[in-house]
């Protein structure tokens, strides 16, 4: 029989509303007991105005989900993870690889289930992508193209935290192509050089380039913009002898030398619900930083290049 699962989600936001409560309430594995919050409420559920709080008062709870911003997320899965609950990470996992890598090393010893969720990677597309890019038929990959431009006033209105050190800045979107190509390729991804556009009043980028290398030598291009609209762009492209693949609208709709693919209905953080119990069933871990990695590089390596004020 199938466990149920208490669970406390902290940092009740505009993704946490929009996304985890309702995928939660569609997953027979996890009842939702309690959340925490500076400046929100969930009803029906019992309430704390932080992760203390909540760890003290609530010290039966099986697992913790932190959709908090990634600038705090380190403190708050520490707590969680000595408190011996399981813990879940929206993306970015956190705010710095070595952050993650740090509560990887404390999960294990803990023996608790540490899921660094990628939500794009459970896109309806992705899985089919994957299985023909890794079969025979698809042959060489040849190059690789994504453009992912946004309108950062529509998805992150008044937010601060996107503009600070570890906000991320467009990468916030940007990792989500990134966590795809680097489920979906058949190889590892390098980063070469990249070029960063930074407003003149803030700490990270509003657009980036980056040049990167597949390790089978195919080159891989991503631009990332979020000053764009009002049509958005979430598209990858991937060159191979056998056709083009083309995964539209970050990952709903994907297409193959020329012909359209049903992948089904889209079911993001449903999926990630049902990956996050599974591993808690089986004592696991899923943390795969490669797509912050690629992040980090690229502040590392990029080209900084200051633009006009954003002006929040």
């Amino acid at each position: 029989m199938t466990r149920t699962y208490t669970l406390a989600v902290v940092g009740i936001g505009k993704i946490a509303r929009d996304q985890h409560l309702p995928a939660i309430a569609a997953q027979p594995g996890f009842e939702l007991v309690a959340c925490a919050s500076r400046n929100a409420s969930v009803e029906g559920v019992r309430n704390y105005p932080d992760i203390a709080a909540l760890l003290a008062s609530e010290p039966t709870i099986d697992a913790v989900s932190l959709c908090a911003p990634p600038q705090v997320r380190y403190e708050q899965a520490l707590a969680a993870l000595d408190a011996g609950k399981h813990v879940m990470l929206e993306k970015p996992p956190g705010a710095s690889v070595s952050e993650v890598a740090a509560l990887h090393d404390i999960a294990h010893a803990r023996g608790c289930t540490l899921f660094a969720s990628w939500h794009s990677r459970t896109a309806s597309a992705v899985v089919p992508a994957r299985a023909w890019l890794a079969s025979k038929e698809a042959g060489a990959i040849r190059a690789v193209e994504v453009r992912w431009k946004e309108d950062v006033r529509r998805w992150h209105p008044g937010q601060q935290w996107i503009w600070e050190p570890g906000g991320l800045g467009v990468f916030d979107p940007g990792i989500n192509a990134l966590s795809i190509v680097t489920h979906i390729l058949p190889h590892e991804v390098a980063l070469r050089g990249a070029t960063l556009t930074v407003p003149s009043d803030t700490a990270t980028p509003i657009a980036a380039e980056l040049d990167c290398i597949a390790t089978n030598g195919a080159p891989v291009r991503a631009v990332f913009d979020w000053r764009h609209g009002p049509v958005e762009e979430w598209d990858i492209d991937i060159e191979t002898d056998a056709g083009r693949l083309s995964m539209r609208e970050g990952g709903k709709r994907l297409s193959i030398a020329g012909k359209e693919i049903d992948v089904g209905a889209e079911r993001e953080y449903p999926a990630l619900y049902e990956r996050f119990h599974e591993l808690i069933e089986t004592k696991t871990s899923d943390v795969d930083v490669r797509p912050l990695r690629l992040v980090a590089d690229a502040f590392l390596n990029g080209r900084r290049i200051e633009t006009e004020a954003f002006g929040r």
